[in-house]
């Protein structure tokens, strides 16, 4: 029987994520038995067929027999077209045969594939969504506005998820006038045309919609329809000045401040004039004064804070000097720290605290995996990973897994869950200096770090800011969130010349050699490099694809699955063998031994989407460098056999 805290971690786990062991078990090795393909009747009615297709894993559902021959295998591809967890070949793979099969277009495919995710409001079913969204919206706008009365017609549906891509696609289309019109319907039409404007991909397109939203803050509009204007508004850029002077009198409203503050603190600080930031730091200090002091530990209260803290930052020396002193007086200082999804990053590389203050750092855990954030000595942070590999998930550091037990570990949180949130509350050392901050996942620590400095005075320390020293020596800055799209002009041209030592040093600074091998160096988690271009038969735009995307086409040797016990734990690894006594999974890449897990302790078993490769790798290099390293990883020859 499945316990209240299985079912807790299945509906954080089974988004599909990509995560850690928490969970322990013995160690041994078996051989793989192949999974045979399901047999699958499709001969029957709708009702029995999708019955059938839902009890499927993805695993098994990829192996349902199929052609675009014949219409009783449309349910086949929509199944998996639809079907959370798949990576984004698979549904495009599908998408393309329904197409052919149904003699249809792949707007009205995808427009269909919405009424078949399930109604319920869960994480998984969101990101499924969004997928399915981003696939409609990547669509030609001539193509879409080919199907406007279609897209139309979709803003009316019963389908909340379906009313928002179809005001996003008609904006896609150019029909904004259209999208417009449709949404004065009512307020429930307004808040589906704001939602479909979080959804567009071109920050032009929300750009050019900011006129139209500020109108909405009025006070003439509904309130509903005013909250959702002011979170729409962190999507749309510019986030500058202006935004701080639109939203600045929500701030002080109790209806709207939670909004607003969200949205604000997606602003750099130092787009807020000094005069704006002195009112909106009174508004937020009496609140703070008023709130009961049994209210002050939630999060709405501590994001308040933290954009009280940020604003501190906009004032003179003095002046800021009084206002953090009452800060101190109604709250500690609060730190927000957010992961990045599927980047394996924190969103701030560096913060700083005063000396012996308290302070408190919210993880907010925005991956698909989950990480922690530990605190280390100054110098550490090397040690301390490789120590935190070694601990692995049994219980180190205040019993919290992959946190050694050692003197150099100062504070720590535990493994934090996606879209969880967990605080870490201390009193800063007395000693300034810089101590680095890191996540002790495997591996994790070569991208995911930061430094906090501790200051003797904090307000000093901000009048003149300076950016510590990288812990791990990275000293390359960010260049920009390569996309595909980007080298298309460069990918059809001939190979560029290449050299072996520029070529190396590029595969070491983007750490691709911690994972994989090239020319007998590096790591062998991943694929050999040698030879890479010979597997995809010269193909240099899928080769740039798999580094740029790397969870848009996922090796099922190195698909990653995730098995929650019946106790409750998660393990999740690579599948290294199965049979019907029990699976093994490699949960540590450095280790040879797998994790043995009994069959009778398997609650849910889920092979995931997500490539063990984080995003981004490349967001640190130049458009040279990148062609550079593609040319290099060509002319790698094959190994021998």
């Amino acid at each position: 029987m499945r316990t209240h805290l299985a079912h807790q971690n299945l509906l954080c786990w089974l988004v599909l994520l990509l995560g850690p062991t928490v969970g322990s078990g013995h160690q041994h090795q078996r051989t793989q038995r192949p999974i045979t393909a399901p047999r699958v009747f499709l001969d029957k009615k709708p009702r029995i067929v999708w019955y059938q297709l839902d009890r499927l894993s993805n695993e098994r559902l990829l192996l349902v027999k199929r052609n675009t021959s014949d219409s009783k295998y449309a349910p086949v591809y929509m199944a998996i077209l639809t079907r959370g967890g798949m990576s984004r070949q698979y549904r495009e793979e599908a998408l393309a045969s329904l197409t052919r099969l149904r003699k249809s277009n792949p707007a009205s495919q995808l427009l269909a594939a919405f009424n078949r995710l399930d109604k319920k409001e869960d994480r998984q079913q969101e990101r499924t969504s969004r997928q399915l969204a981003a696939l409609l919206l990547a669509r030609p706008a001539a193509e879409l506005a080919e199907r406007a009365e279609t897209l139309g017609a979709a803003t009316k549906s019963p389908n909340p998820r379906l009313r928002a891509v179809g005001y996003a696609a008609l904006l896609a289309a150019g029909q904004a006038a259209a999208a417009q019109q449709l949404a004065t319907a009512s307020p429930r039409a307004t808040e589906d045309w704001l939602a479909g404007i979080q959804l567009l991909p071109q920050k032009t397109l929300r750009q050019h919609q900011l006129s139209a939203i500020t109108r909405l803050l009025a006070p003439t509009q509904p309130p509903a329809v005013r909250r959702a204007a002011i979170t729409t508004l962190s999507w749309v850029p510019p986030l500058g000045t202006e935004t701080f002077r639109l939203l600045s009198p929500f701030v002080d409203d109790p209806a709207f401040r939670r909004e607003a503050v969200h949205t604000l603190l997606q602003v750099p600080a130092g787009q807020c004039p000094q005069s704006l930031a002195k009112v909106l730091l009174e508004s937020l200090l009496r609140h703070a004064e008023s709130t009961p002091v049994e209210q002050r530990t939630s999060d709405v209260f501590l994001e308040a804070m933290q954009f009280a803290d940020r604003l501190v930052t906009r004032l003179p020396r003095d002046a800021a000097r009084a206002m953090r002193q009452r800060l101190r007086e109604t709250s500690v200082r609060v730190v927000l720290i957010r992961t990045v999804e599927e980047e394996m990053r924190y969103d701030i590389n560096y913060f700083a605290v005063e000396a012996g203050r308290p302070v408190q750092i919210v993880l907010d855990n925005q991956d698909l995996m989950p990480h922690n954030l530990v605190i280390t000595s100054n110098g550490a942070l090397k040690e301390v990973a490789q120590l935190g590999l070694i601990q692995g998930p049994a219980p180190g550091f205040q019993g919290k897994p992959y946190v050694p037990q050692s003197p150099k570990v100062l504070f720590a949180t535990g493994m934090v869950g996606s879209q969880q949130r967990q605080r870490l509350t201390f009193d800063a050392p007395s000693q300034p200096g810089e101590y680095p901050f890191v996540c002790t996942f495997p591996r994790h620590w070569m991208r995911m770090y930061g430094v906090m400095v501790v200051v003797e005075d904090l307000d000093d320390w901000l009048a003149n800011p300076q950016k510590p020293r990288d812990p791990v020596g990275n000293n390359r800055s960010f260049v920009k969130s390569w996309k595909l799209s980007d080298f298309e002009k460069d990918l059809a041209g001939p190979r560029r010349p290449t050299t072996r030592r520029i070529g190396q040093r590029l595969l070491q600074d983007a750490t691709c050699l911690q994972c994989h091998k090239a020319n007998g160096q590096g790591g062998a988690v991943g694929p050999e490099l040698a030879g890479v271009f010979d597997r995809w038969k010269g193909d240099r735009r899928g080769v740039l694809r798999e580094i740029l995307e790397p969870s848009h086409r996922v090796d099922t040797k190195y698909a990653m699955h995730v098995v929650v016990t019946t106790a409750g734990t998660v393990v999740t690894g690579i599948l290294t063998s199965s049979d019907k006594q029990s699976v093994s999974l490699l949960v540590n890449p450095e280790a040879p031994a797998s994790t043995v897990i009994a069959r009778e302790d398997i609650d849910e078993m889920v092979k995931t989407s997500r490539s063990i490769m984080p995003k981004a790798l490349l967001d640190r290099f130049s458009r040279q460098e990148i062609l550079e390293l593609l040319s290099y990883l060509e002319s790698l020859p094959a190994k021998a056999p």
